[in-house]
């Protein structure tokens, strides 16, 4: 590589989530990082701040082994994540982020606590920006309130001017970290002391008030305070096919089959309502449609049963740390009658969606003997989803 190339070459640029701890202060019944904040687990917002920043390349969760059942949906959503095997401390845990990124050898490491949700780009940008070879880089916030000492029952002013209050995510150099973390002997309280005793220099930038530390039962309500101000997102989808004649027939609606003397025609299994259901779902992250994430002229998506399009869809929003909150959907056509299979339609949608049964509506119209569907030439289904983003996620 010639030194122009070299020096037009993106950094390689990794993300340690830290998120081993019991969380024995926020008094739940899950271990922090997977307790439920907007009915998304608290890992995931940071996991989707990192995983949908153009400059991280590469994002290691540090889990403890104890949790190892509660980490499946994490996996699913996000295949490509890293593991690694959390420690007695977390100078352990850390340790064992940045050994399981060995092999990769990134040029910039930023470290993150998962008990720190509302990660904003603003702040990654500007961390990778002031992180060079020599220097890390952490968020600091200034200290507004007074502050006093309390020694023997007598109180003190504390000056605090020069105080600060230090965040994560904080970023180095990948190599020097390591040496550095290598080199330890006792556990400290964050990676910035770590490098601060290996003689590294830091920098500082502009912290973020949304990036406090989720630690007490009232910063969960806190927390979701903070999503109240979130985007909500409705799109609509809409969506027909032709019904042809059959003997023994059926046709897939809502993820269920039902008998009929037609079937409907499709490149896949033809479920007009799940491919309504898609489209409003892609809808909500503006992010094209059912033909161009799934072309009927690609031979894989022959026959598809179509809750793969919905899953995928689905999946989608997860990795943003959206959360679907209802499905509206209408079918329209004369035949076959839908009221004995509204019901499995919902729970097979609220199942394929793990949202509840109540967030699910199904409906049906007929058009009174008018047009294509009055005429039993096909189906069609409209499809309304209602998504609740965080702020700032797209």
């Amino acid at each position: 590589m010639d030194e122009s190339a070299k020096s037009n070459a993106k950094p390689t640029i990794a993300a340690i989530v830290v998120a081993a701890g019991s969380g024995a202060r926020l008094k739940a019944s899950l271990p922090k990082a997977y307790v439920r904040i907007g009915g998304v687990p608290l890992l995931h917002y940071s996991l989707a701040a990192f995983a949908h920043h153009p400059h991280i390349t590469h994002i290691v969760v540090v889990a403890s082994d104890d949790h190892a059942s509660l980490t499946h949906e994490t996996r699913a959503l996000w295949p490509s994540l890293i593991w690694a095997k959390g420690g007695d401390s977390r100078s352990d845990s850390v340790t064992s982020g940045l050994k399981a990124l060995a092999a990769v050898a990134p040029e910039i490491v930023l470290i993150h606590d998962a008990a720190r949700p509302f990660l904003s780009a603003r702040v990654i940008d500007d961390l990778i920006a002031n992180t060079t070879t020599h220097q890390a880089a952490m968020p600091v916030i200034s200290v507004a309130d007074t502050l006093r000492r309390c020694e023997n029952g007598a109180w003190y002013d504390v000056e605090r001017a020069a105080l600060m209050r230090v965040q994560t995510p904080q970023s180095f150099p990948y190599a020097p970290l390591r040496e550095a973390y290598a080199s330890l002997s006792d556990a400290l309280s964050d990676d910035i002391a770590v490098w601060h005793r290996a003689g590294g220099m830091v920098a500082s930038i502009t912290g973020d008030d949304m990036l406090k530390k989720i630690t007490y039962p009232e910063d969960v309500l806190w927390a979701e305070r903070q999503l109240a101000r979130a985007v909500h997102r409705t799109a609509s989808g809409y969506d027909v096919h032709r019904l042809v004649p059959a003997t023994n027939g059926r046709i897939r609606l809502g993820g269920i089959d039902i008998a009929h003397d037609a079937m409907l025609e499709g490149h896949s299994d033809a479920d007009v309502v799940l491919h309504a259901l898609t489209d409003a779902l892609l809808g909500t992250l503006a992010n094209g449609d059912i033909g161009s994430h799934f072309p009927p002229s690609d031979a894989l998506h022959k026959n598809r049963n179509s809750a793969d399009f919905v899953g995928a869809a689905r999946d989608l929003i997860a990795r943003e740390a959206g959360r679907i909150t209802h499905i509206d959907i209408t079918i329209i056509c004369e035949a076959p009658k839908i009221s004995p299979h509204r019901e499995p339609m919902r729970e097979a949608i609220a199942q394929l969606l793990s949202i509840p049964l109540r967030s699910v509506s199904v409906k049906a119209t007929t058009t009174e003997k008018l047009g294509f569907t009055g005429r039993g030439e096909g189906i069609a289904a409209q499809a309304m989803a209602t998504v609740i983003y965080p702020e700032g996620a797209l």
